[in-house]
C-alpha cells in the first residue's frame, strides 16, 4: 500500500477561495464531492450503478463545481451503492485516479464479483490503496486515512468517557467494516466521513480512547447509522460535531434510534439530511427547510446539499432544494 499522494497539478491552479462540500443524492447511496480552493477534486464514492446517480453527480461537478475532471476517486468500500457508480461516471468525465482500502472481500456473489471486475477494469494503472494513517495531501487541505481494510486509528486521544456504557454488537464481516475513512482538516475546520464504517470498529476508534478527537462536520456514518449497524453512541457523542450531513434515502438510513443518538450529542448545532426520512416520523426528522429533498414519497428531484468552508473556519450549508443557508463558525 501507498502511505502518501499528493494532488498538486498546473491544471488546477486556477482558484476559488473557498473549500467546498457536496452531497449528491444518491438515494441512500454515497457521493461526496470535494473542491479546495485550488480547484482541486476529490471525489468519495459514486453512488449506485446506472446513469441515474452518474448524471447527478457529472451535473454538480460541470455546472455547479465547474470542473472539467475529477482529479481523484476514493471508494470507501465496495458495495453497489458506493462503488457502483463507476463504470458511467468514467464515461462522462475524466478521472484521473482512484483510491481505496485494497481488494473487495465479497466476490463470491456473481453480482458482486461482476461488479468489482468491472471497477479493477477501470481502476487498473490508475489505483492506489492506502491504509491507515495513509495520507492524500491537497494544496490547503490535508486528508488523514483513519480507517481501512478493517484497521482503525489506534493512536493518540484522550480518554472517552461514553465507553463506560459501550456495549460492542457481533462482528461484521462484511465490505462496510473495511471502509476507507477519512478526516479533512483545512485550518480549524475539520470533516470525517467513514464510509459505512460498523459499530464495532467504531468503537475500536473511541474506546477506551477517542483517537479522533473532535470534528466540525461529521457526515453521519452508514447513511444515519442504518439499521442500527453503525452509530455507536459513545462514538458519536465524543467526536463532539457542531453540524451532522446524514445522506440517507427516503426509506434508508436514519431511524428513529439514529435521530435519537444524533439528537443528544452535545452542543450540537445541527442536522441536515439529503432526503426526509419516510421510514419514522416528524419528530425523527430535521427541520424541513435543511432537507434537501422533502418529499413525503420515494420521489425526489436529486436536489444536493454545499457547504462552502473559509480559510477562517467559518463554513455556510446551503439547500439546493430552496436556497435555504447558515453560516456556522468552527470552534
Amino acid at each position: 500500500m501507498w502511505k502518501t499522494i499528493f494532488l498538486f497539478t498546473a491544471a488546477t491552479l486556477s482558484a476559488q477561495k473557498t473549500l467546498d462540500i457536496y452531497w449528491i443524492d444518491a438515494e441512500g447511496g454515497a457521493a461526496t464531492l470535494i473542491v479546495t480552493p485550488a480547484g482541486q477534486s476529490l471525489l468519495a464514492d459514486t453512488g449506485n450503478p446506472g446513469d441515474r446517480d452518474a448524471q447527478r453527480i457529472y451535473d454538480v461537478a460541470t455546472k455547479q463545481a465547474h470542473l472539467k475532471k475529477i482529479d481523484t476517486v476514493l471508494i470507501t468500500h465496495f458495495h453497489s451503492d458506493h462503488v457502483g457508480g463507476v463504470p458511467a461516471l468514467a464515461k462522462l468525465i475524466p478521472i484521473g485516479g482512484y483510491v481505496d482500502h485494497g481488494d473487495s472481500v465479497e466476490t463470491q456473489n456473481p453480482a458482486d464479483a461482476q461488479r468489482w471486475e468491472a471497477y479493477k477494469a477501470i481502476a487498473t494503472g490508475h489505483r492506489i490503496s492506502l491504509g491507515v494513517d495513509g495520507e492524500i495531501k491537497m494544496k490547503g487541505v490535508h486528508i488523514d486515512i483513519v480507517s481501512s481494510n478493517g484497521n482503525v486509528l489506534s493512536k493518540g486521544g484522550k480518554a472517552n468517557p461514553y465507553c463506560a456504557s459501550a456495549v460492542k454488537k457481533d462482528p461484521d464481516p462484511t465490505e462496510n467494516a473495511r471502509s476507507l475513512g477519512f478526516k479533512l482538516t483545512f485550518g480549524k475546520f475539520t470533516f470525517l466521513d467513514l464510509g459505512d464504517l460498523t459499530w464495532n470498529k467504531e468503537l475500536e476508534l473511541a474506546c477506551p480512547e477517542n483517537h479522533l478527537g473532535q470534528v466540525t462536520l461529521f457526515q453521519a456514518t452508514h447513511h444515519g447509522f442504518y439499521n442500527d449497524n453503525s452509530g455507536a453512541p459513545a462514538h458519536v457523542w465524543a467526536l463532539h460535531p457542531q453540524v451532522v450531513i446524514v445522506n440517507n434515502g427516503p426509506r434508508k438510513g436514519l431511524g428513529a434510534n439514529a435521530w435519537e443518538t444524533i439528537s443528544k450529542i452535545p452542543d450540537l448545532e445541527d442536522t441536515w439530511q439529503v432526503h426526509l426520512s419516510l421510514a419514522t416520523d416528524a419528530a425523527h426528522n430535521t427541520d424541513e427547510k435543511m432537507i434537501a429533498n422533502a418529499e413525503a414519497t420515494a420521489d425526489c428531484k436529486g436536489n444536493f446539499l454545499k457547504a462552502s468552508i473559509s480559510s477562517d473556519g467559518k463554513f455556510t450549508i446551503t439547500n439546493s432544494r430552496n436556497g435555504f443557508s447558515k453560516t456556522y463558525t468552527a470552534r
